[in-house]
């Protein structure tokens, strides 16, 4: 397991190990989409994973699907996550602020505005979704105009350089999990005439587009993707061109020169190492479910130049630590993943508060 504890570069940052915390949405930020005081302390307390990729955050009021997630396009945020960028540096860490438009998957009565979802195409993902008054059915989005698809790629350049302003390392978009621009990739959610539809090449224009918006406003060195290659979730299916499409897409991306490509692994193997052989640059992969005793072995293999992990970094503040000594790991606690308080967010207990509490008795 050694090399998961060396160092690595990545874009123009250098990394103190080869571990990354996903993003995970917590659903605590402020009604106004800034990150709460908690956020700082939560990812400051993860800060000795190689790279924090932070939850999903919103570059725009249409951008936002669920409750209480946080923005990056206001003054008020810019200075919200500066405060989260400042503790994790001081705790010597990495920071990307994850850039993602919920697209179809959002409900009037989540958003400041309260209006309809924007998407590619004017079809409901036919899931429902948690609301201020319970669950309840997601509603069928408005099809974007060629003009609003234009503005949205400017809304995540602009995001993209706030995020850079209040401090963070880089960005990520989310192109994964069934959001905005996987809605562009999946012909099952994108049935669009315009240049934005139908062929492999158009339907990847978006992703190419917002990634290549935001590597000229902040510098491709800063700028990541991540991406779920045959994800089935919430109504996407990519169909029997899914395979054709990601070796478009990484291929084209790839000439970006951006900073690193963040896979979550849907099952099919032979996928990810199509992708290996297109991709040049830094490579994260992201295994859902992955036992501990086959953390690293994707780096040990070259499959992966990194490896991210999202449930064990969001119970262990102190990841690495129980790593290196083989100590046992906080199993999460589901029911406080979402909203709430410090309770299942900044209250997970390190090695040291356990040796602090038997000294105690």
């Amino acid at each position: 397991m050694s090399d998961i504890f060396t160092p690595v570069t990545l874009g123009g940052i250098e990394l103190q190990n080869r571990l990354v915390m996903a993003p995970m949405t917590r659903s605590r930020a402020n009604a106004d989409g800034t990150p709460s005081k908690l956020a700082a302390e939560y990812y400051a307390q993860r800060a000795a994973v190689g790279l924090i990729v932070t939850e999903g955050t919103q570059p725009s009021d249409d951008g936002q699907g669920y409750l209480t997630t946080p923005g990056i396009y206001t003054d008020a945020h810019v200075e919200g996550w500066r405060k989260v960028a400042d503790a994790v540096h001081n705790n010597g860490g990495r920071i990307f602020v994850q850039l993602m438009h919920a697209g179809r998957m959002s409900h009037p009565d989540n958003t400041p505005h309260h209006r309809q979802g924007a998407a590619p195409s004017a079809i409901a993902p036919g899931v429902p979704m948690f609301t201020p008054t319970g669950m309840q059915d997601i509603p069928t989005p408005r099809a974007m105009t060629t003009d609003e698809v234009r503005q949205t790629v400017a809304d995540f350049r602009d995001a993209a350089r706030r995020a850079i302003e209040a401090g963070a390392d880089g960005v990520e978009v989310h192109g994964a999990n069934g959001y905005l621009v996987q809605q562009f990739l999946a012909p099952s959610a994108n049935t669009r005439t315009d240049e934005y539809g139908g062929s492999i090449e158009n339907r990847s224009r978006f992703a190419l587009e917002v990634a290549r918006a935001i590597a000229e406003e902040i510098g491709a060195d800063r700028t990541a993707i991540r991406l779920s290659p045959g994800i089935t979730m919430w109504g996407i299916d990519e169909g029997t061109e899914g395979s054709a499409l990601y070796r478009h897409l990484v291929g084209a991306l790839d000439k970006l020169g951006l900073a690193y490509l963040h896979i979550m692994h849907s099952g099919v193997e032979e996928r990810l190492v199509d992708i290996r052989k297109l991709w040049h640059r830094a490579l994260i992969i992201n295994r859902p479910g992955r036992p501990r005793d086959e953390i690293g072995a994707d780096i040990a293999t070259g499959l992966a130049d990194l490896e991210s992990y999202g449930q064990m970094a969001l119970a262990n503040p102190d990841f690495i630590d129980r790593l290196k000594v083989g100590a046992p790991m906080n199993e999460a606690d589901r029911a406080t993943y979402f909203g709430g308080t410090e309770r299942g967010f900044t209250d997970y207990p390190t090695l040291i508060d356990v040796a602090t509490d038997k000294e105690a008795v």
